[in-house]
């Protein structure tokens, strides 16, 4: 197994409830036949790009991966999947069970999106994916000048981030948009856990007139009680009561903390953000999106502002997905650079999924 590691710069900082992300440091991960024996039936890559806060550390994502060849960073071990554990090390075993799918796909001539919904018992993927935009912090008027960019690039379906400011800020911020943008693009609200219970209570009975998609992660990851009782919220002359939920709850930190099912035994969510790099690889993140779907809920893939490997993985697993709603995938272009150039098209807010075989055919021949 070959382990390379890489740093990428984003183009402008992505600013968040829980901080300023500004660069996306991980590993490329190579499996081959000759290297890998019976583990790779042909040659497979992968990446292990860790997110702090919903991954491991980029110390212990090294560390796990050269676990999985005993230690000396040389061919896998017979168990090297089982070795690593989606709880502690998600975007190490994100890596090489991304690598090791990539390699059972291109063997079957088949690509990742037909492996994945095969392993799955699925239907045959979609050819594209519906994508939203993404749009991180900012005063009001820059909120609305890149929500008004995106709808003319096409997108239908905006996230954005709130948090980092007080409640008031970013209802000015979203009712803003809305009046930017009107009635018929999807609008999303991304508060990564920031507020406490009160302040999402009243947040949720604020937001309700602008008709949100959902809310997602009003609350600390692990207050599912509170997240519960959110969707227990309606509002009637102007006060918050038991009844229909005003806004749908999104959970994704959740996901990480607890487990899906701890979320969906909870009755915590409407819908399910997967990260396939925060669930341990594209096929834990399937298998998320169809127990959600089983449950009532609603699941969405998104990325963790990966690299283009990782980033072509998810389209995969939400091609997977049966009627997917839109996706957090458009996120190359919030990266200066990249390792190669993207084989996933964005364009009318939806992303082409690369026929294959396995990620996209011979677009990263040369990687790692």
């Amino acid at each position: 197994m070959q382990i390379r590691p890489f740093s990428l710069d984003l183009s402008s900082p992505l600013e968040t409830a829980r901080g300023a992300i500004d660069r996306r440091e991980g590993f490329l991960v190579g499996v081959s036949p000759d290297a890998d024996g019976q583990s790779a039936p042909a040659p497979g890559l992968g990446e292990a790009t860790p997110l702090p806060g919903w991954t491991e550390s980029r110390s212990a994502c090294r560390d796990a991966l050269r676990e999985a060849t005993g230690g000396d960073g040389g061919a896998l071990l017979p168990d090297a999947r089982s070795r690593l554990d989606p709880a502690e090390t998600p975007a190490a075993r994100h890596g090489l069970s991304l690598a090791l799918a990539d390699a059972e796909a291109r063997a079957g001539g088949r690509s990742l999106a037909e492996q994945l919904a095969r392993e799955a018992s699925l239907p045959a993927p979609a050819p594209t994916v519906p994508v939203n935009a993404t749009i991180g912090d900012g005063d009001p008027e820059a909120t609305v000048d890149a929500a008004e960019r995106a709808v003319a690039r096409g997108f239908d379906c905006l996230k954005v981030k709130v948090g980092a400011r007080g409640l008031d800020a970013d209802v000015e911020r979203l009712s803003a948009v809305r009046r930017a943008v009107g009635d018929a693009v999807a609008l999303r609200a991304d508060a990564n856990g920031a507020w406490d219970r009160p302040t999402a209570r009243e947040a949720v009975a604020r937001l309700a007139p602008l008709d949100l998609a959902y809310l997602e992660q009003p609350l600390p990851a692990d207050d599912l009680d509170g997240a519960a009782a959110l969707r227990s919220l309606r509002r009637a002359g102007g006060q918050a009561v038991d009844g229909d939920p005003p806004v749908p709850i999104a959970l994704d930190e959740s996901l990480s903390t607890h487990g899906i099912g701890a979320v969906l035994d909870a009755a915590a969510a409407d819908a399910v953000v997967l990260k396939p790099m925060a669930l341990g690889g594209p096929d834990r993140a399937v298998a998320a999106a169809t127990r959600a779907r089983a449950a009532g809920v609603e699941p969405v893939v998104t990325t963790t502002v990966d690299a283009v490997v990782a980033r072509t993985a998810a389209v995969h697993v939400a091609a997977a997905v049966p009627d997917v709603a839109a996706c957090g995938l458009a996120t190359g272009s919030l990266l200066d650079t990249d390792l190669a150039a993207d084989p996933c098209r964005i364009g009318g807010g939806e992303a082409s999924v690369p026929s294959g075989p396995g990620l996209a055919g011979d677009a990263f021949a040369d990687l790692p």
